[in-house]
């Protein structure tokens, strides 16, 4: 898997009414699956929609600089405003026709493929993110972002989502997903980009990552680089800011 970009974001600032959610981020996106992880309101949506281009940067910039295609980039935000009436065949095919692509393949590819003339109104919430992965990804852009693809789903589910999230990524597929869940991290991102107060702490190789700060595992790593914890804590640790209260949902919009 090369290391050659396929975004870049340059010394991004974003401010809402005067108060700064990112300050001063930049960050490289190769292919494969980048977590984007941080307490809530360190600025993991602000940085992912910025990164879309769904969010208009105050300062810096967004760049993307992957291969052409007819739909470079996919986004799915926190929010999918879909058509409850509509099915979700339907509702793929309304983004088919705009980015290209089978409506059929994508729902097949998440495993929606039973449901497929189901109204989305009648979809559960599983599944409505399901299919707002497929809807991120219908037309195969080399850049899929996705904003907390497994928010509010029971584990059997997060799993589900979050693999199906995995599998979009590939040797010229970039997929950057943020997530509270630090165990589907662990076991799924090739990078970790650790978001504090909106500015970038740790960038890098997750495994290169754990070892530069002595920590078995991604809970450890933040606990080391948010919580600012001794490098030999433990994941299963219970005192003090354990990783676990990163695992909630309706987190922040920024």
């Amino acid at each position: 898997m090369t290391d050659d970009p396929i975004a870049e974001l340059s010394d991004v600032a974003r401010t809402y009414g005067g108060v700064a959610v990112l300050e001063d981020v930049s960050l490289s996106v190769p292919p494969g699956v980048t977590a984007v992880i941080g307490p809530n309101g360190s600025g993991k949506s602000t940085l992912l929609g910025v990164l879309a281009g769904a969010v208009e940067p105050t300062d810096g910039g967004a760049r993307y600089v992957g291969p052409d295609a007819d739909r470079p980039i996919g986004y799915l935000p926190q929010r999918v405003p879909f058509r409850e009436e509509f099915t979700a065949r339907e509702t793929l095919a309304f983004y088919a026709r705009l980015a290209g692509g089978d409506p059929d393949d994508a729902l097949a590819r998440v495993g929606l493929s039973d449901a497929a003339d189901r109204r989305v109104g009648a979809l559960s919430g599983g599944m409505r993110r399901l299919l707002g992965i497929a809807q991120a990804t219908v037309g195969d852009p080399p850049l899929v972002v996705l904003d907390e693809p497994t928010s509010g789903l029971d584990p059997g589910m997060r799993e589900r989502a979050f693999g199906t999230a995995v599998d979009a990524s590939g040797t010229d597929t970039a997929v950057v997903v943020s997530s509270h869940d630090l165990d589907l991290v662990d076991r799924h991102a090739d990078r970790v980009a650790i978001l504090d107060r909106g500015r970038v702490a740790a960038a890098g190789l997750r495994e290169r990552l754990c070892s530069e700060r002595g920590v078995g595992d991604v809970a450890g790593l933040y606990r080391a680089v948010v919580a600012g914890d001794a490098p030999d804590a433990r994941s299963d640790d219970t005192d003090g800011d354990e990783p676990s209260a990163v695992h909630v949902t309706g987190v922040s919009e920024r």
